[in-house]
């Protein structure tokens, strides 16, 4: 964004933010950087090994060698994921810290303020653009950070982990984006509320955590699961890649606790079985295919929540200044 093509209070917070700006673009950057380079190292390592016409047990020197380097490579490209997908995590925190802190935080606790709102800069404006440039360039970068991720991730020669984890799961689709909007709304607010920087800071990161854990605790919930009813000492159950919710058995149309016949404290497993009319067994889990529905479904929780924190927000400014 550049400052050149902004105008009034849009473009004061661009050039007094200016090298922060640049740090956290460069960063990005450097991101984008190193998953694109670890997925063109890692591309067509098991193609690779293959054409060696070598095998698993082959241990001559030649083929050893060339296990290792398949492995070494699949091994780094696992961990650049994962350590990409912390910092996504913890990427709409470290906005929302910004903006509570040296945006917000730092000039009302300094009264800095005050010569922009003495130069026809209203505090409605002052707050508006205070908002608006992180937020336009959290919804221009975050997305692009969070497609290569999802895009390294289609790698077929490497474990990618499941897309239910945490840290995957917190940096793929819409989620991130929206998990930094609302970082940015609750920053201003805390902000606004207790005017001091450190104080300021430390409410959004509890905040933000706050939600975040509470989303997470709550996720499974947010969409109807699928089930699958199996008879008794059945193999298979819910299909691989699949988000486990609940497990139990079955008594014709009656769902029974998992370890109702449990072989510890039940000396006779199947006279119990038989006791209890148990039938089969039951497992409740998220495919892959839900993805999506649970991402949109916490996204929109979070985009009502930055709404009515910056309804708040203004509604304090107003109260305080007019």
């Amino acid at each position: 964004m550049s400052a050149l093509a902004l105008r009034g209070p849009a473009r004061v917070v661009v050039l007094q933010h200016r090298r922060v700006l640049w740090i956290m673009g460069a960063l990005a950057l450097a991101g984008i950087v190193l998953l694109t380079a670890s997925m063109w190292w890692n591309s067509g390592t098991a193609d690779t090994y293959a054409d060696t016409g070598c095998s698993f047990t082959d241990s001559s020197p030649r083929c050893v060698t060339a296990f290792q380097d398949m492995l070494s490579h699949q091994a780094w490209l696992r961990d650049v994921l994962h350590l990409a997908g912390i910092a996504m995590m913890v990427l709409p925190a470290a906005i929302g810290l910004f903006v509570a802190g040296p945006m917000i935080g730092r000039e009302l606790e300094s009264g800095t303020y005050q010569l922009a709102w003495s130069q026809s800069v209203s505090p409605t404006r002052w707050l508006l653009a205070k908002l608006t440039v992180p937020a336009a360039i959290t919804v221009v970068a975050v997305p692009v950070l969070s497609a290569v991720y999802a895009w390294c991730r289609t790698s077929p020669d490497t474990d990618r982990g499941a897309w239910y984890d945490t840290s995957t799961y917190a940096a793929m689709g819409t989620l991130p984006t929206a998990s930094a909007l609302f970082a940015i709304a609750f920053g201003a607010l805390a902000a606004l509320l207790v005017r001091r920087t450190l104080l300021a800071m430390s409410i959004t990161a509890l905040a933000y955590g706050a939600v975040a854990l509470a989303l997470g605790a709550v996720r499974s919930s947010l969409w109807a699961v699928s089930t699958v009813v199996m008879p008794l000492n059945a193999t298979g159950g819910q299909p691989r890649d699949s988000l486990w919710v609940e497990a139990g058995t079955v008594a014709g149309d009656q769902r029974l606790p998992g370890d109702i016949c449990d072989p510890g404290p039940v000396p006779d497993v199947d006279r119990c079985l038989a006791d209890h009319h148990v039938t089969g067994t039951y497992v409740d889990y998220h495919p892959a295919s839900h993805f999506w529905p649970l991402q949109l479904i916490e996204t929109g929780i979070l985009l009502v929540l930055a709404a009515a924190a910056v309804a708040v927000a203004f509604r304090i400014l107003r109260r305080s200044h007019g």
